[in-house]
């Protein structure tokens, strides 16, 4: 399957801002729309293709993670959990943006705004992790509020014995329809916000709202080898749906904590080794740490600085794979702050052998 250009479907170009973005979405979106192109499969593919295109560039967060990562980043599985971003409506969640153009909050038609069943919004937080945590895995407690279905009258908004009555403004439709030149619109009923129904008799615990707000503690496992940027979808802890609809989803971006030893490198783990002059001069084979405990490692002779030597399948695990990267220890020669007599006296006649040998001597050591 071919990968998709988000930038290309919307058609801007990489480094096109916010408001571009959303004028091109716009202008796609009016030429697309299924109620201006009935019975044209074509066209309505067309449309969701733009809208998915606009779901991710049209947020900031979801634009960055694409422009590193690409589609698949979206959608990159990870230890159970799900890195994807799409909205399975993607009609609702663009609806309004088209009624702006004219003044009025919903689209061309009403037709596309479901009065059933609603799947609850999607959440969203951050959790940082150390680098330690990222390399083994870890389990999280995170705590979230969010909004749910009343207990008491169990989203209805209305005491119990009591049901909504029909909305008289709109007779029950939940939509106005509104003629305006050449298009005939239909706006949700402002009356009854496009349910069709009204609460005559509100509940006394959600005072006829049929929500509630809850806080929820919940478990989250970040696999092994996660990286900065990465979002885990957690799916059915968002918020709650309504009128017997699914739950939203949670998505958790993961921060990762700097570490004072040691930097990521894609899969591989980079450390700095400080090595003596006679180190890096003669060779030597020393202990490093890495981060399931410590292994030895041969300094070749004649080492230069910042030469980078490496321990195999001491780094990243891939996420839901075998593979890992590599532990990169990059030698640091270290000159020293204070000598000692005697290693004074040494460096001195180190100096001297290597004027004999005819190498560059300091300005101050030459003979006038």
């Amino acid at each position: 399957m071919a990968k998709k250009d988000y930038y290309q479907i919307l058609g801007v170009s990489r480094d096109a801002g916010a408001e571009e973005i959303k004028k091109a979405y716009r202008k796609l979106a009016l030429q697309f729309h299924p109620d201006r192109n009935h019975n044209n499969p074509a066209a309505e593919e067309k449309f969701k293709e733009a809208s998915e295109a606009y779901s991710v560039l049209g947020n900031a967060e979801k634009r960055q993670v694409y422009d590193r990562y690409g589609a698949e980043g979206l959608r990159a599985n990870g230890g159970g959990a799900d890195f994807g971003f799409f909205s399975d409506s993607i009609f609702s969640d663009f609806g309004d943006i088209l009624g702006d153009m004219f003044g009025f909050g919903g689209g061309f038609s009403g037709s596309r705004r479901r009065r059933g069943p609603r799947k609850g919004s999607d959440l969203g937080l951050e959790v940082t992790l150390t680098l330690e945590e990222s390399f083994r895995g870890a389990e999280k407690e995170i705590e979230i509020e969010r909004e749910r279905n009343c207990d008491a009258c169990d989203g209805s908004g209305s005491e119990a014995g009591h049901d909504p009555a029909t909305c008289r403004q709109c007779g029950g439709s939940g939509q106005m329809r509104i003629s305006q030149g050449f298009f005939a619109m239909a706006t949700t009923c402002s009356s009854c916000g496009g349910s069709g129904k009204v609460v005559t008799h509100p509940c006394r615990h959600c005072r006829g709202q049929g929500r509630q707000r809850e806080t929820k503690k919940l478990k989250v496992s970040f696999p092994a080898g996660i990286d900065e940027g990465n979002r885990l979808r957690v799916a059915g802890e968002g918020e709650g749906g309504r009128q017997g609809g699914a739950p939203g989803d949670l998505y958790v971006m993961v921060r990762i904590k700097p570490d004072k030893r040691f930097q990521r490198q894609g899969d591989d783990l980079l450390l700095t080794l400080p090595v003596s002059f006679s180190q890096a001069a003669l060779g030597d084979q020393v202990t490093v740490p890495t981060l399931e405990g410590t292994e030895k490692i041969k300094i070749p002779p004649a080492t230069q600085g910042g030469q980078v030597l490496k321990i195999r399948n001491k780094g990243f695990h891939q996420v839901n794979r075998w593979s890992r990267g590599d532990l990169l220890v990059q030698v640091q020669v270290v000159t020293p702050h204070s000598l000692t007599r005697q290693e004074a006296e040494l460096y001195r006649k180190l100096r001297e052998l290597e004027a004999a040998k005819g190498q560059p001597q300091p300005e101050s050591d030459r003979v006038h």
